[in-house]
């Protein structure tokens, strides 16, 4: 059972990096005991990373592992964190964002998650679609070019799976680009949305290789 909790926490992303937290290597520890408790212990990269994202992340993780056959119980803990006594509350009572830290609290996390979702979602335009742009495809031709007609690959199904959560187009007959709002890219706005694509790409990149990097140099 220790292994379907593991791919079970493989299903929980860093909202803001857009990688599954096992492997930004966030698991410290996990375990299951013979009466289907499931223990899990998360670490970030440093003391004092968001509570909101943390929060996102301890409570995905404790209903992704809820949700495992056979666990009769998820126990999942943030350590080494600011706010971790809050979060580990809050998630084991199931109260909510804003009932765990009360006026520090605006909102629930709904709108937060769902923004870097659509950022995951517009860097992941850049990376289905850079490879056919090497390869000569014109802005015409990417205005024409659905989901479907795409090679398949990992970028594609992560592609897909971000549209999917957000209730965009992510079938076959789905346009290659489309704007936030699930509408085709026009031809002549291609260059510029590819563009914006790009940037948010690297910069997604770029944040979850320093996280990394803090991560290792905390946890040496």
């Amino acid at each position: 059972m220790q292994d379907l909790v593991w791919a079970a926490l493989g299903t929980v992303l860093d909202p803001e990096l857009d990688e599954p937290i096992t492997d930004l290597d966030f698991v410290e520890s996990w375990s299951v005991s013979p009466d289907g408790v499931a223990t899990v212990r998360l670490r970030l990269p440093t003391f004092f990373c968001a509570p909101n994202f943390s929060f996102l992340m301890v409570a995905d993780a404790h209903d992704a592992v809820s949700a495992v056959p056979g666990v009769a119980r998820a126990e999942v803990t943030l350590a080494d964190h600011h706010a971790a006594d809050e979060i580990n509350g809050g998630v084991a009572a199931q109260s909510g964002f804003v009932a765990t830290f009360g006026a520090e609290a605006v909102a629930e996390l709904d709108e937060l998650r769902a923004k870097f979702l659509t950022k995951a979602a517009l860097a992941g335009q850049d990376g289905v679609a850079r490879p056919l742009v090497d390869r000569g495809a014109t802005p015409e031709d990417l205005a024409a070019t659905t989901l479907g007609a795409v090679p398949p690959s990992p970028e594609l199904d992560r592609l897909r799976r971000r549209r999917a959560a957000l209730g965009l187009p992510s079938g076959d007959d789905a346009p290659l680009l489309i704007t936030d709002d699930g509408s085709p890219v026009p031809v002549g706005s291609i260059p510029l949305h590819l563009r914006r694509a790009r940037l948010q790409r690297v910069g997604i990149e770029t944040n979850g290789e320093y996280c990394k990097s803090l991560l290792k140099t905390r946890y040496a």
